[in-house]
């Protein structure tokens, strides 16, 4: 409320400042009120579904372009990432935490500059051939914006370079018709949502939920300065003790450690999402859907998905050098857990940011039909004997940008309907 003091004048000082109250108030309504006009204008607008206007519209449409419960329904539209302006992260500690140590010396020399120009170039090419059989699959793809990434930026906390809009998965999780924009965890990634924003805002137009989670500082209490990670047996021996390199200073995390199954959605605490972002999402999400954690004995815990891959209803993929300390739960469920084969990817093939397990980092187009890697004859062979029909891409090179097929990919719109897998 509105107070004015009245000094002198009595009940004319009471009067006038009544009157102050009262105009201030019509402005203050007015505004409100031509807001709110304007508002209901731009979606009747937008939606084409108003007969003028002064009558007023719906504020979702019935059919709303954004939709996906799992990972398996078919496959209608999904966003696909850019490797165009990747630029290698600044050399910092959470940096250093997630990636190993034989290309530590490559961070340092080039944090701040563009991944070389030749191995780029060969992975956008990969990018938009899997584009075009996405779409020649009958699947809308929609594309992020292309931003420099080699600006630098500042906050009162921190300053960096940016990244790349790579990894939409990384980034986004929709659940049901809202998409999550996480707020990751990587000083790097800090402004990574830019490059999505007109995407987001054309489907939230068009009557989709948009949540923004709480955006952190990235300080220095974010990240243990001191972590020690010398070696894989250092980080082995902390992950076993529930050590990582981000603490509780505030909520982060990284969409791409989410993972979906109807009513459950499946989590790990890692590098980059600690249990205040866990929580987070636990409340925002219930009493709809229920959060679960699980672990593995990874010694680089930095994303789900090439880790525990859900691959259709009652359907896992299980990564054997990082077994599930809750796999049980899955199989008292009656789910079948596969443990893939060996990736056939080269010892002297560039990963920077990721293992050779991407080769189960797969994207199912519906329950018999994922797309994957062209080299990976194993797993491709694999899938055939389970009755699923293989779509080969090779995408090597966007491999060494630090994603498979599901990391390059977030799915937008299958075609199905919530629904519970372990009750």
């Amino acid at each position: 409320m509105l107070r004015v003091r009245c000094l002198r004048g009595g009940s004319r000082g009471a009067e006038a400042a009544h009157y102050i109250g009262w105009r201030l108030g019509r402005v203050f309504t007015g505004w409100v009120q031509r807001s709110l006009q304007s508002t209901q204008a731009a979606t009747a607008s937008q939606n084409t579904c108003a007969a003028d206007d002064n009558k007023a519209t719906s504020p979702v449409p019935k059919d709303c372009p954004v939709c996906s419960y799992n990972e398996w329904d078919p496959l209608e539209e999904v966003i696909v990432g850019r490797a165009e302006n990747a630029c290698v992260p600044p050399f910092s500690v959470e940096v250093k935490a997630n990636t190993y140590e034989k290309y530590w010396g490559f961070y340092q020399k080039f944090g701040g500059q563009s991944f070389p120009k030749d191995h780029v170039k060969k992975a956008i090419a990969e990018i938009e051939e899997m584009c075009n059989i996405l779409k020649r699959e009958g699947v809308i793809v929609k594309r992020p914006d292309p931003i420099d990434w080699s600006v630098k930026y500042k906050t009162p906390d921190f300053e960096s370079t940016g990244m790349y809009a790579a990894m939409p998965r990384d980034i986004l999780l929709v659940v049901g018709n809202e998409i999550i924009e996480a707020p990751m965890a990587w000083r790097a990634r800090f402004f990574e949502y830019r490059a999505y924003r007109r995407i987001i805002k054309d489907y939230f137009n068009f009557g989709a939920k948009w949540t923004t989670a709480p955006k952190p500082t990235m300080a220095d209490e974010l990240y243990d300065q001191d972590y020690p990670i010398h070696s894989v047996e250092d980080r082995h021996k902390l992950a076993a003790q529930g050590k990582f390199v981000t603490t509780e200073f505030e909520p982060c995390f990284d969409a791409a450690d989410f993972i979906r199954a109807g009513r459950d959605i499946f989590v790990q605490r890692s590098q980059v999402t600690n249990y205040m972002g866990i929580e987070w999402m636990r409340r925002h999400l219930a009493p709809d859907y229920r959060v679960h954690i699980i672990s593995f004995k990874d010694p680089n815990p930095m994303h789900i998905d090439a880790t525990f891959n859900i691959i259709g209803p009652g359907l896992v993929l299980s990564n054997p050098d990082r077994p599930c300390h809750q796999i049980e739960l899955f199989k008292k469920a009656g789910w079948t857990v596969i443990r893939p084969p060996v990736p056939l990817i080269p010892d002297d093939h560039p990963l920077w940011m990721s293992s050779k397990w991407l080769s189960m980092n797969v994207l199912m187009l519906d329950e018999k039909r994922v797309m994957v890697d062209a080299n990976e004859t194993s797993i491709q062979k694999m899938f055939e004997n389970l009755g699923i029909s293989t779509i080969k891409v090779n995408i090597r090179h966007a491999n060494s940008l630090g994603g498979g097929f599901h990391c390059w990919t977030c799915d937008i719109r299958r075609r199905g309907t919530l629904q519970s897998y372990f009750d």
